[in-house]
């Protein structure tokens, strides 16, 4: 049911690319795609809707202004064992933003897209 789901949508350069490192590298599934305009992808209920330039959410603002990939927003994604994320997408050449920090709630850290939107990769601490 659409209620059950979120959507995301990601400002992105190349939206073929994007659906195609989406599937490699976090597990998402293709839904639709439209390239090179929009394509949508899935992981769960999270329906993560991936725009270009040419899509009409790239359309320009009335100010002028342009919807753009990059910036600090994200969605977060759980995993068990987040040392053997990190690893696997390193191997795999995804770019991340930081380390693994770790704090009360568990560790985390944030990798980029091919665009440079942010994914956090989330592990809850012990007992969470």
């Amino acid at each position: 049911m659409p209620q059950d789901q979120v959507n995301v949508r990601y400002m992105v350069n190349d939206v073929k690319e994007s659906v195609d490192w989406y599937i490699a590298n976090l597990g998402f599934t293709e839904i639709s795609n439209a390239a090179p305009a929009f394509a949508d992808v899935r992981r769960g209920p999270l329906r993560l809707l991936l725009s270009g330039e040419k899509s009409s959410a790239g359309r320009p603002m009335p100010d002028g202004r342009r919807p753009e990939p990059g910036g600090w927003n994200r969605f977060e994604l759980v995993v068990s064992d987040l040392a053997a994320e990190v690893n696997k997408l390193r191997a795999r050449g995804v770019k991340f933003r930081n380390d693994i920090v770790k704090g009360p709630g568990g560790s985390q850290i944030l990798l980029e897209d091919p665009s440079g939107n942010v994914i956090e990769l989330f592990q809850p601490a012990a007992g969470r």
